[in-house]
């Protein structure tokens, strides 16, 4: 497996790969990333459908990507995903998934056509005292001091990072920003989260610095992410022939390991451009430091169907690609007028008992504790709000300053309550967001970062909340006046509260190898996918995280001959990088920073050097002086 960039090999098609016909593959879970597993080995790979058998302890796919009407509780997301444009690895496969919509245009021709004709963009980022704009007019708010702390992380080594949390590297100057606020509540950071990862994030987003205050940067779907992303995939898969096997829990996976060394595999190909093969050979990425070329083969899967346990045997031309871990693992849903349950206790079947299990057989294979030993710290809750007649839409439509029934953006991404005691944010993506959503309701997602605090309305932390409670405390923040608040919460709206333990268990403070390889090295016959697989420079809680380790482990397993497309360079592209800075610094060039006089006239006589160079010209048209 190796790397490519540009159109040569985008839109190549792959020979088969010797053998394939006899061989199987057995999957484990139905979240982006196993199914972009079985996509690839469909499509590129060219292995029979009915030799791929897909395991879901659920009744339904998707994983976190979720999105149902629930008989007895109502409509339910339990997060949503925000796509990029570069994406690479999520396009080049939707661009083969036929629509389920629209006959003779895939799914990425939908997605393309919907957001050129309907932009994305926010018309109110935040608000604070009782819906009032918070006014933060597209600029982040921070000191020469903050800029600084921030430019310190993007450029300290990541082995400097390791284990450390945020709040090492900011103090009061960025946390008490705008910046800040943009960037926790998008991406559902919190202080105590890893500063490896937050460095990754500003690297691998350079080039959206700029989209950040407004959500400009942002693509969504049309519908919510089961029906838009995950069914099609679905239909896709079983068109082919491929196998689902529904309500069956994977308890372990037994790996035989020594007997020599395993395969070698080359991380370089004769597509590569000079540039990748420098990076291919030259170290930059980092192999698990727990890695041994020791020969490892899965050898059985445990499984559980419905209480009745049985075993696959295995051989070395049977593939085993497993989803390891889960952001929505443990994860209740109360309703209107019951709180959800809050149950981390880690029993089998679920990703996180397996890959304890699994883990304990090889060091290279990871250490989920350090993900999923403290649910407190990786824990928070959404609410699915559904308005159910005219009553509530016009609080919305004063906000997001849209009429919220148009079908096109609505709020354009989440609107952050800053005075928010539970930090809530909410969020209305283009209505309807489920196809048979009658015309005249909404669904409105509510999340809340701090769910431990009590409200500023409802007195209570949002962990006791019926789903009622929180409507309630979510219309007071919209400023509907408080004696019509409890009649529209209890008689108006459905709301669904959704505690999630352990769905930002990905931010937690790690080292290298606490993530295992997507394919360990010496593995025959087996990979690791999702989000708690490692794969360089690309970051996760993201679609394309997920869908990148489907296609880097069926590539990497079956020898495809075709690039894996690489991780946007925008990090390496001066001009993104001279746009952040200014960006970051609210539109002031760096000459107009605060320096003593020495430094002051160090910058002078730099500026003078460049004087009538392309390097100067290129300055001055991102502003930076």
């Amino acid at each position: 497996m190796y790397y490519s960039s540009g159109n040569y090999e985008a839109f190549a098609r792959p020979k088969k790969p010797a053998g394939v016909d006899n061989a199987s593959a057995y999957i484990i879970g139905t979240g982006l990333a196993a199914l972009s597993a079985a996509c690839y080995l469909v499509r590129d790979a060219q292995m029979p459908g009915t030799n791929i058998h897909i395991f879901e302890k659920d009744s339904i796919a998707g994983g976190a990507c979720d999105g149902a009407n629930i008989p007895g509780l109502g409509y339910v997301m339990r997060g949503g995903r925000e796509m990029d444009n570069h994406f690479e690895v999520m396009w080049d496969l939707f661009r083969s998934i036929p629509s389920i919509e629209t006959p003779d245009v895939s799914v990425l021709d939908e997605y393309y056509w919907l957001n050129k004709e309907d932009p994305n963009y926010s018309l109110c980022r935040a608000t604070k005292d009782l819906g009032k704009d918070a006014e933060t007019n597209g600029k982040f708010g921070l000191s020469d001091k903050a800029s600084m702390q921030i430019m310190k992380l993007f450029f300290t080594p990541d082995e400097e990072l390791y284990d450390k949390p945020i709040t090492d590297f900011f103090d009061d100057e960025v946390l008490n920003s705008n910046f800040w606020m943009y960037w926790r509540t998008m991406f559902a950071f919190e202080n105590w989260h890893s500063a490896l990862e937050m460095k990754l994030y500003i690297k691998r987003y350079i080039h959206h610095i700029g989209g950040l205050p407004d959500f400009s940067a942002l693509r969504f779907t049309r519908y919510n992410q089961y029906e838009s992303m995950i069914l099609p995939m679905v239909t896709y898969l079983e068109t082919a022939g491929v196998q689902f096997h529904y309500n069956t829990k994977v308890e372990n996976v037994e790996f035989a390991i020594g007997g020599g060394d395993g395969p070698k595999r080359e991380h370089t190909g004769v597509g590569q451009d000079t540039i990748l093969k420098i990076q291919a050979t030259s170290g930059v990425f980092k192999r698990n430091p727990y890695s041994t070329p020791t020969k490892k083969i899965a050898v059985r899967i445990d499984l559980n169907h419905d209480g009745d346990k049985t075993s696959i045997d295995l051989t070395e031309h049977d593939y085993v690609f497993i989803t390891n871990g889960g952001c929505v693992e443990n994860s209740t849903m109360g309703s209107q007028h019951s709180p959800a349950a809050w149950n981390p206790d880690i029993k089998p079947g679920g990703g996180w008992d397996m890959w304890r299990r699994i883990a304990k057989q090889d060091p290279s294979f990871g250490h989920p504790d350090t993900f999923c030993s403290d649910p407190q710290a990786t824990k928070w809750m959404s609410a699915t709000v559904t308005t159910l007649d005219k009553e509530i839409p016009p609080y919305i439509q004063r906000i997001c300053k849209r009429d919220p029934f148009t079908g096109h953006v609505v709020t354009g991404g989440i609107v952050t309550v800053t005075d928010s005691n539970w930090l809530m944010s909410w969020t209305l993506n283009r209505q309807q967001q489920f196809r048979d959503q009658p015309k005249d309701q909404l669904c409105v997602w509510v999340y809340g970062l701090f769910p431990d605090k009590p409200g500023n309305y409802i007195k209570k932390p949002m962990t006791e909340c019926t789903g009622e409670e929180i409507c309630e405390e979510w219309l007071y923040h919209m400023g509907v006046p408080t004696d019509k608040i409890e009649a529209l919460a209890s008689r108006h709206a459905n709301t669904v509260p959704v505690m999630m333990p352990y769905i930002t268990a990905f931010f937690m403070p790690r080292a290298a190898g606490d993530r295992p390889d997507v394919v360990p090295d010496g593995a025959v016959n087996f990979a690791f996918l999702g989000q708690f697989a490692e794969t360089p420079r690309d970051t996760i809680f993201t679609t394309e995280y997920s869908m990148r380790t489907g296609m880097e482990a069926v590539y990497t397993l079956l020898n495809v001959d075709r690039g894996v497309p690489e991780v946007w360079g925008s990090v390496y592209d001066v001009r993104n990088l001279l746009n952040a800075t200014v960006k970051l610094r609210d539109g002031a060039p760096v000459t107009a920073m605060k320096l003593n006089f020495v430094e002051r006239a160090v910058l002078g006589k730099v500026l003078k050097k460049l004087e009538g160079t392309d390097i100067a010209a290129l300055l001055k048209e991102y502003g930076v002086i």
